[in-house]
């Protein structure tokens, strides 16, 4: 493609778009067994053909598939590896208003990459749509630690001690799984991958760190624990692969799960894990002040999710360009950037907003990037 990034970011969505309801309705119709797989695809084959229209209509620099073939951000690709199953855990997630569906990933063996993960053939299909488009495919997917998370949450737990009677072999196996996917992503034609990652979130929120759970967590060391997972995981990558991180508190059908400013993981998460580009949840007063922003280290970016994906209500223009000005205050304006602060469905249920909505949006952010580092 021809570059047009600017500050080496680029206009570029976080990555999940509104499922339409004709794929909505698909996805039911398989379940209820009156469509096949193949006519399925077919259905996401045409739909994420016309969002890549839409994403370069709006002048976004890099594609997302809009994880249109998932459920959920974040189990979908846990399931791809060998040694993870799908199960149903008899309780959601619980956001701020909401419990989620049920479905979770434990551990049925040893985990390894599997070369027939779908997420690839999935980038594949995307990339063949942009190799003619001024635009870059994007991959998205869930961060090392986020499956770590996943992996120890309550009864889950107990598998690791069947599988991994030495926890560190499973820091190891993890670390190796996620390695070499990137790789296969890469030789697939990726050059940027986002590690989605809301883990962190967990050591943020006052009111979860006051329950014994969240006494535990605090105690537990495992900040250092997530930190390497993730750092080891994109250890000895391709020198034109960029790896970015999506860092948020939640985002199930416009509820959220965790509060809390970035200060109580700023010195693990900003000073030493080894990415590019942070994007950020700055949307509210839940995500606190940019203070924390002084411990990114070197010459690392961050993307400010200043523009909320949780309503369609347009952002005062003249507010969000006074927060970017604050927030270079503690990092310098050439290495900041703007976006929204998650996408707009995390899961296939959505957001509470209009397609027009969510494009809405993103020619906000455009027309305030033209402005502000135009």
């Amino acid at each position: 493609m021809t570059t047009k990034t600017l500050n080496k970011i680029g206009f570029q969505h976080v990555g999940s778009f509104l499922r339409s309801e004709e794929l909505k309705q698909a996805r039911k119709d398989l379940a209820a067994k009156k469509i096949t797989q193949d006519q399925l695809t077919a259905i996401e084959d045409k739909a994420i053909k016309n969002l890549v229209d839409k994403e370069v209509a709006v002048g976004l620099d890099y594609a997302t598939d809009g994880e249109f073939r998932r459920s959920y951000w974040h189990l979908d690709f846990f399931w791809g590896f060998d040694g993870i199953e799908h199960i149903h855990y008899g309780e959601g997630y619980h956001f701020a208003h909401e419990e989620t569906r049920d479905d979770t990933a434990i551990l049925s063996g040893k985990i390894k990459f599997n070369p027939n993960h779908p997420f690839l053939k999935h980038f594949a299909y995307l990339k063949s749509l942009t190799d003619n488009l001024d635009i870059e495919p994007k991959q998205t997917i869930p961060a090392p630690s986020q499956l770590y998370i996943e992996l120890i949450r309550g009864t889950n737990d107990d598998k690791i001690k069947e599988f991994y009677p030495n926890i560190v072999d499973l820091y190891k196996d993890i670390e190796k799984a996620y390695h070499d996917i990137i790789i296969a992503f890469y030789n697939e034609g990726a050059r940027v991958i986002q590690l989605d990652d809301c883990s962190w979130g967990l050591f943020l929120d006052d009111n979860f760190l006051a329950t014994p759970d969240g006494k535990a967590y605090a105690e537990s060391g495992i900040q250092d624990i997530l930190l390497d997972l993730n750092n080891k995981a994109i250890e000895n990558l391709p020198e034109d692969l960029t790896i970015n991180t999506h860092v948020c508190r939640g985002n199930y059908h416009s509820d959220f799960a965790f509060s809390g400013g970035y200060g109580p993981v700023a010195d693990t998460l900003f000073a030493k894990e080894n990415v590019d580009t942070y994007f950020l949840e700055y949307d509210s007063k839940r995500a606190g002040g940019f203070e924390p922003l002084a411990k990114v280290s070197g010459d690392k970016k961050v993307v400010l999710g200043l523009i909320t994906s949780k309503s369609g209500e347009l952002e005062d223009r003249q507010e969000v360009i006074d927060r970017i000005k604050e927030a270079s205050q503690y990092l310098p304006l050439d290495r900041l950037w703007l976006s929204t602060q998650c996408g707009f469905a995390s899961t296939e249920e959505g957001n509470v907003l209009t397609e027009q909505q969510e494009w809405d949006k993103l020619k906000l952010v455009k027309s305030i990037q033209d402005e502000v580092w135009g």
